[in-house]
């Protein structure tokens, strides 16, 4: 499935509206806020259509998929957008990520844990938000979804961290690594995003610490990440990845990236790329190749350090 798709689903007392533009969205919120309520509209709209007293709209079929034999059931459906409520534990498991990756749907899945074995973005983790309508006993619920971290919310402008910290191993932790030696700032390699939380631990109270990894895919590592505020002090910066950070600078300023770069999840097919930031790679290597930019992921071309492109990329940083 590629595209964002909207969706409304409505009874005579409340109505949802939202849209999905990724593969994997995790919905979170306390009891009684209306996440089960979305759940069950839906799965009474599968069961008896119109006749349940639901609405739904949607260009996409719209299914509940509950624990009861889920692997045989997920198997049979395609090209869909697939809820799945908080009481399904297979939703954390192994064998479900590897199912949804196999798959050419969309999910919704409601969970207030993080999912470490789904790589989904920082910017598909919501919460509902609710609006009354109405007069005296003659009310509507309108609900829609509301993001719960705003990249710039957790970037604090103008502190020079102590050490920075970078997801990659590779290509992108080579670049920063040159760009804040050069700034005389630590920098390391967490060697991977799961990583990044042991990393944090190991400083000092009171710490300064940069994290620098891909919003694509750090969605599960959010939660504990902020919680060392309580202790350090910690500024993100999460680009959806290194090669769409290199891809949004003036070095690429043809039409057909600058489109692709507008709107992701018109040229992302789920089925395919399973995280957004393996298509930013594939892309990049793909429309540098036998160019004097040609990227490779394990090991940087030494042209993207050259004053003139080092600093084209460095326009990407936050203030």
């Amino acid at each position: 499935m590629i595209g964002k798709h909207e969706v409304v689903v409505q009874n005579n007392r409340v109505q949802y509206k939202f849209a999905i533009r990724r593969n994997l969205t995790i919905l979170r919120g306390d009891s009684a806020t209306g996440k089960s309520t979305l759940i069950d509209l839906i799965a009474q709209y599968g069961r008896d259509g119109e006749n349940s007293g639901v609405s739904l709209r949607c260009d996409k079929t719209c299914v509940v998929l509950t624990s009861d034999l889920w692997q045989l059931r997920l198997s049979t459906i395609k090209d869909s957008i697939v809820f799945i409520d908080e009481d399904n534990s297979f939703a954390s498991t192994k064998e479900f990520a590897e199912n949804a990756k196999n798959s050419d749907n969309y999910y919704v899945i409601v969970m207030r844990e993080s999912l470490p074995t789904l790589p989904y973005s920082v910017d598909e983790i919501y919460t509902l938000k609710n609006k009354t309508k109405g007069y005296g006993q003659i009310k509507r619920l309108y609900t829609s979804f509301r993001r719960i971290y705003e990249k710039e919310a957790l970037n604090k402008p103008n502190q020079k961290p102590d050490l920075v910290i970078v997801e990659d191993s590779n290509s992108g932790f080579q670049f920063f690594r040159q760009v804040f030696d050069e700034w005389k700032i630590p920098c390391i390699s967490a060697n991977g995003k799961s990583n990044i939380f042991a990393e944090i631990e190991k400083t000092p109270i009171g710490t300064t610490v940069l994290i620098i990894a891909d919003g694509a895919a750090f969605g599960p590592e959010i939660e504990k990440t902020l919680a060392q505020r309580r202790k350090r002090n910690i500024i993100l910066f999460l680009p959806e990845s290194f090669e769409w950070l290199i891809l949004s600078s003036e070095l690429f300023s043809d039409t057909q990236t600058k489109e692709m770069l507008q709107n992701p999840e018109n040229a992302i097919e789920s089925s395919a790329f399973f995280s957004w930031e393996r298509f930013f790679t594939k892309y990049l290597t793909d429309k540098t190749k036998d160019t004097y930019l040609h990227y490779g992921k394990r090991e940087l071309n030494p042209v993207y350090l050259q004053d003139h492109e080092k600093a084209a990329i460095m326009k990407g940083f936050p203030e």
